[in-house]
């Protein structure tokens, strides 16, 4: 997905400590610079962990979203693709010669993650469900998972742009001289909380209203209202991250399915989807956007501790003082995060990017980050992830065509008779379904096997042959 799968670029190689520097220094000459092939893999396993929880989370509702507070399995993918960016842009703007054509670079990239974010999720494509195309532009989702990408690859690149020539290549050896260093992107981070924290207990959220548009409902086209008129509320309905997005982007231009649709105030069947109760407060039936404005200005964050770390593989060259550093910061946001949350302070919470949130999922991020780093490029354990490597080196190309369903879409517009009796729905049910006996056994092993196995062999041709598809 994005710089994670999009902006990943091929300068992003991996700084190899001080003895290896003459044998770098070979293959610099030969042309054959080395990557991080850590990151590659991170990337390609956060891809691989978006579709099955997109593809599974609906019989496995454990691994899907949380319907409101808390943070379960794919709650992680987002802020992992994010601190993904942060390093990969840490990486790639290590060395500017011209900053002009470095934010000429940055802007056109991001302007593509918009137009394949528009498009992708702005309700144009309606794959890999339904075989038909179009959207009505008055109710067109504006906000979206590479939009928020690209919004946080924007501001955090312009920052490492700018302020290349206020810190040296060589710190001096001070505990906190790399966070001296680069003190205007921690500057950036305080600015974006301080922000994000006084908009959410700051702002009055006043009752409001809006019209269902959900045509299995039997309120659609009824107006609804909502009552609120309060301050500082973190609840589904009143919280100011949703205020900001209706005041910004306009009630209809927001996500129709949210999350908190399977909280167990709006269906009997939750966690699982269901039909709403009849008795569910009229909020159930409304629209929400998981990646709105304010949320995805607290979500700048996560690319700022992201690109913190790909800081310190450039100015650490020993292997254990890198780990060492990452380790320490993990544990540091995970503790803080958890005490937030368990304290009730501030709750984890996906669908607000609250700063806890953020915490828990960078430290875990980093954590990950670390033990793929001390396997692939220090024990070498590479062969054992090919697959999320050759995954991770085109995740743009998976994004698209899997994740998103593009590729399914062709195939199931080939069925026999009835639209849902295609070539896809046959192998899921009679190859895995039914030999396991079980749908949600089945459909897990579908979507391991037939989908994530699959797509990493297809890349891995794709690799053979030096085919990627990046921006």
């Amino acid at each position: 997905m994005a710089e994670i799968k999009v902006e990943r670029s091929h300068d992003q190689h991996l700084l190899v400590p001080e003895e290896d520097t003459a044998a770098s220094t070979r293959r610099s000459l030969a042309g054959n610079r080395p990557r991080l092939a850590s990151l590659d893999i991170f990337r390609g396993l956060t891809v691989a962990l978006m579709i099955l929880v997109d593809d599974a989370g609906g019989d496995w509702p454990m691994i899907a979203h949380a319907p409101w507070n808390g943070c379960n399995l794919a709650d992680f993918v987002m802020p992992f693709f994010l601190f993904i960016v942060g390093v990969s842009i840490a990486l790639s703007l290590k060395r500017i010669s011209n900053k002009f054509e470095a934010c000429k670079k940055v802007g056109f990239r991001t302007c593509k993650l918009l137009f394949w974010g528009l498009l992708l999720q702005g309700g144009f494509s309606h794959a890999p469900d339904e075989l038909s195309y179009g959207v009505d532009v008055t109710m067109m989702r504006f906000c979206g998972i590479l939009q928020r990408i690209a919004l946080s690859y924007l501001v955090v690149a312009l920052v490492e742009i700018f302020t290349k020539d206020s810190h040296e290549e060589n710190l001096s050896t001070g505990r906190f001289s790399i966070f001296k260093s680069y003190y205007w992107h921690w500057i950036v981070g305080v600015s974006v909380l301080v922000i994000y924290l006084a908009t959410l207990y700051g702002t009055y959220v006043p009752d409001w209203e809006f019209v269902v548009y959900d045509k299995d409902s039997i309120l659609y086209g009824n107006s609804q209202s909502v009552t609120c008129g309060v301050r500082g509320k973190l609840n589904p309905p009143c919280n100011a991250v949703g205020y900001v997005d209706r005041q910004v982007l306009g009630i209809n231009h927001m996500y129709h399915h949210p999350a908190w649709r399977r909280t167990k105030a709006c269906t009997n069947d939750s966690p699982y989807e269901g039909a709403i109760r009849q008795d569910a407060p009229s909020w159930c039936h409304a629209p929400f956007e998981p990646e709105g404005v304010l949320s995805s200005i607290s979500a700048i964050l996560s690319t700022i501790i992201g690109v913190h770390f790909g800081h310190i593989i450039i100015h650490m060259k020993g292997h254990s003082a890198r780990l060492k550093h990452w380790i320490s910061t993990g544990l540091v946001l995970l503790t803080l995060g958890l005490t937030l949350h368990f304290t009730h302070l501030m709750p984890l919470n996906k669908q607000l990017y609250s700063f806890s949130y953020i915490c828990v999922t960078s430290g875990a991020a980093a954590l990950v980050f670390s033990s793929l780093y001390s396997l692939v490029d220090i024990l070498e354990w590479k062969h054992m992830f090919l697959p999320l490597k050759w995954i991770g080196m085109n995740a743009m190309l998976v994004y698209v065509m899997g994740a998103e369903g593009i590729l399914a879409a062709f195939f199931n517009g080939w069925y026999y008779r009835h639209p849902h009796n295609t070539l896809i729905d046959w192998i899921r049910e009679h190859v895995f379904i039914r030999v396991w006996h079980s749908k949600r056994v089945g459909v897990l092993m579908y979507v391991i096997f037939a989908e994530i196995l699959f797509w990493g062999l297809v890349t891995g041709v794709f690799h053979r042959f030096k085919i990627y598809w990046k921006l």
